[in-house]
């Protein structure tokens, strides 16, 4: 279902606004930031209420089912990553739809949508963007890169030198990217959706810890049933449906149910509890959960509690979240794949108090 980079291994589904308008007079030492972390005034955003923000996402989720069949679950971590401000690792095989699910997601919220292939000669500067001299107005002129959109798919992004994956820190952590001194924001809503390939290893590199770190969740598609199959057969025999897809919802929409989300209470309680689960990782592997972590499993459990029709965190909203924000972040002695073992552990023997 993946579409073909272009030359230059993008692919523009909508265009941005130029970057430069954001931060024209920005210097290294500036202290600017982007909108992201930039959480630009989410307690001055007016904010929907929680049952118009359950109910958007259920819109969002009817309409990307319209194209991605079966995988309910999925479109429905998608949404809830956006929607805790955070970006999304995709593990899977080739050929399952995560190009697609991608698009679907950018379209139904009419925002700006650009596809990265990661290649092994592929640049840090392909991707954050580059100063290019121009003659006639004697100046460098910036050229952004396709991280200047919403939705950002970074396919394959193991494929990639460490080097090339590294470029997207500052702009996956802090909603920007400093070239040459000059700080420049990132969209609003911003979110990276990465996929990375599980069938080659010995043609793709490990992502750094920090880079792996900074997905708020990671999660697999997994082949379809056969019914589901046979629906996605029967859909695409002509036209693909994702030429077909409306937005459903605006970026307004997004950033105001994102305020809902930040406004939802979290009590002492489960603070507590997000901390001691976050505790026990690091007890009983060589690497556990980061604050980090902890804050994006919080975040994750306010979205789920607004999708539950509540305006506050209970034990349950941070269980169901925990498995899907927290294996990733984990090494054990066998390496990344003991951290689900380790999360089940953590559930099972931490009480909720």
């Amino acid at each position: 279902m993946n579409d073909s980079p272009d030359a230059t291994g993008v692919d523009d589904a909508a265009d941005v606004d130029d970057p430069t308008t954001a931060a024209d007079s920005a210097t290294a030492g500036d202290d600017a930031v982007g909108p992201g972390d930039s959480n630009p005034d989410l307690a001055d955003r007016p904010a929907l209420d929680v049952d118009a923000a359950a109910d958007l996402v259920d819109r969002l989720v009817e309409n990307v089912e319209s194209v991605i069949v079966g995988k309910r679950e999925a479109v429905e971590h998608v949404l809830v990553t956006v929607l805790a401000r955070g970006h999304l690792l995709v593990e899977d095989v080739p050929g399952v739809g995560k190009t697609t699910l991608a698009k679907a997601v950018a379209r139904s919220v009419d925002a700006s949508f650009k596809r990265v292939q990661f290649t092994p000669d592929l640049l840090p500067s392909d991707v954050t963007g580059v100063n290019v001299f121009n003659q006639r107005t004697d100046e460098f002129d910036f050229r952004p890169g396709p991280v200047f959109a919403n939705v950002v798919l970074g396919d394959e992004i193991n494929r990639a030198p460490p080097k090339t994956q590294s470029a997207l820190l500052e702009a996956m952590e802090e909603n920007q990217v400093t070239t040459d001194g000059v700080t420049r924001a990132l969209p609003d809503p911003f979110c990276v959706i990465a996929t990375q390939n599980d069938v080659e290893p010995g043609r793709t590199y490990e992502l750094p810890v920090a880079e792996v770190d900074r997905f708020t969740k990671k999660i697999r598609l997994g082949y379809p049933d056969v019914e589901a199959e046979a629906a996605i057969l029967d859909r695409t025999v002509g036209d693909h449906p994702i030429d077909a897809v409306e937005p459903v919802a605006t970026l307004e929409d997004v950033r105001r149910a994102r305020a809902t989300v930040a406004a939802v209470e979290v009590r002492e309680p489960v603070r507590n509890y997000v901390a001691r689960l976050a505790e026990y990782t690091r007890r009983n592997a060589a690497l556990g959960v980061s604050p980090r972590g902890s804050l994006a499993l919080l975040r994750t459990a306010q979205v789920r509690a607004v999708l539950d029709g509540r305006g506050y965190v209970v034990p349950d909203d941070v269980q169901t979240e925990a498995p899907t924000v927290l294996a990733h972040r984990i090494r054990t002695d066998a390496g990344a794949a003991g951290g689900d073992d380790v999360v089940a552990e953590a559930l099972d023997r931490i009480p909720v108090e």
